[in-house]
């Protein structure tokens, strides 16, 4: 795993030790952030389900300003931590350790909101469709914000949830991306 492109292209980026988690290969990494960007003029993100941190770090090293990670499992948040140390992004980031629904719910409190949202979780667990209605229900994507969300391709998410739009979809294999926005 490594940076793809921006300021920190070529950077190695240390994977979650263990199987438990499912790190996003380059090339659809790569994918991603042509749909998305490919390059940002700053602005916020949320890597929910952050694993090593690969799709954050790679929004920062494409032009965002700022990105908060979230995962629920302490191997992901050293790796992450490890990560955005060994590139020098701790100014920039906020780490958390907490499971979806309720970092949801404390950044609905705290009012943040966010320009990229990244859902990259378990397959098995089918969450997305809840995650992107909770999303937009509390607002925690600005009004010209992007939802990007990862998938097991033979669980297709709605063209429509909420007030969200996919604009983009693409497969590769067994992967699945959409993007959404209003």
């Amino acid at each position: 795993m490594r940076v793809i492109s921006g300021t920190l292209k070529g950077r190695p980026l240390k994977a979650v030790p263990g199987s438990g988690t499912r790190p996003t290969t380059d090339k659809v990494k790569e994918s991603i952030f042509n749909m998305l960007g490919p390059f940002f003029e700053g602005g916020t993100g949320l890597d929910l389900f952050a694993g090593s941190g690969g799709l954050g770090i790679e929004a920062l090293s494409r032009g965002l300003d700022k990105v908060i990670f979230v995962d629920k499992d302490s191997k992901a948040l050293q790796t992450i931590k490890n990560n955005l140390n060994d590139c020098k992004l701790m100014d920039q980031t906020e780490v958390y350790r907490n499971d979806a629904a309720r970092a949801l719910k404390a950044l609905v409190k705290r009012e943040v909101t966010f320009d990229y949202i990244f859902l990259d979780p378990p397959y098995k667990q089918k969450r997305l469709e809840e995650l992107v209605a909770y999303i937009d229900e509390h607002n925690l994507l600005n009004e010209n914000g992007y939802v990007m969300c990862e998938y097991s391709s033979d669980s297709r998410p709605s063209d429509q949830i909420g007030k969200l739009q996919k604009v983009k979809e693409e497969t590769y294999g067994i992967i699945g991306i959409s993007i959404y926005t209003y």
